[in-house]
């Protein structure tokens, strides 16, 4: 399928940014919801052929296509389209290693171990306790 190389662009540019691309099984849509330019045929084609290459790993689940870049998928739209290599996708940048909340320090469960497991009546049928 021949494919515009703005659209290829615009495909490449996409997944590199993010690092992950969901196109749907649908050859309808005019257009690909996420990216500006392609249809989602194009976009469904350009996954497909990344894949043969074995420049994406893809998982298909519910007529979904969940396309993830693979390392030499990386290393290679990074030559194609001619970025430095500070640049990463967004699945490869380091995130904060531990989310605002609570401590995991603090002990929830310092009075005697879990709500359910306090009781000490003696189990119920089977467990050996027995009246």
């Amino acid at each position: 399928m021949f494919i515009p190389k703005e659209n290829r662009i615009a495909v490449f540019s996409y997944l590199f940014q993010e690092g992950v691309c969901v196109v749907k099984k649908d050859a309808k849509p005019a257009t690909h919801p996420h990216i500006e330019g392609p249809s989602n045929l194009e976009v469904l084609m350009l996954m497909k052929s990344l894949e043969s290459k074995g420049y994406v790993r893809i998982t298909f689940s519910w007529q979904y296509n969940y396309c993830y870049l693979t390392d030499e998928g990386i290393d290679y739209l990074r030559t194609y389209l001619a970025l430095p290599p500070e640049i990463v996708p967004a699945t490869h940048k380091a995130t904060n290693k531990r989310p605002e909340g609570r401590d995991r320090e603090e002990d929830k469960f310092a009075d005697g171990g879990r709500p359910a497991f306090r009781d000490n009546r003696g189990g119920g049928i089977g467990r050996g306790g027995g009246i």
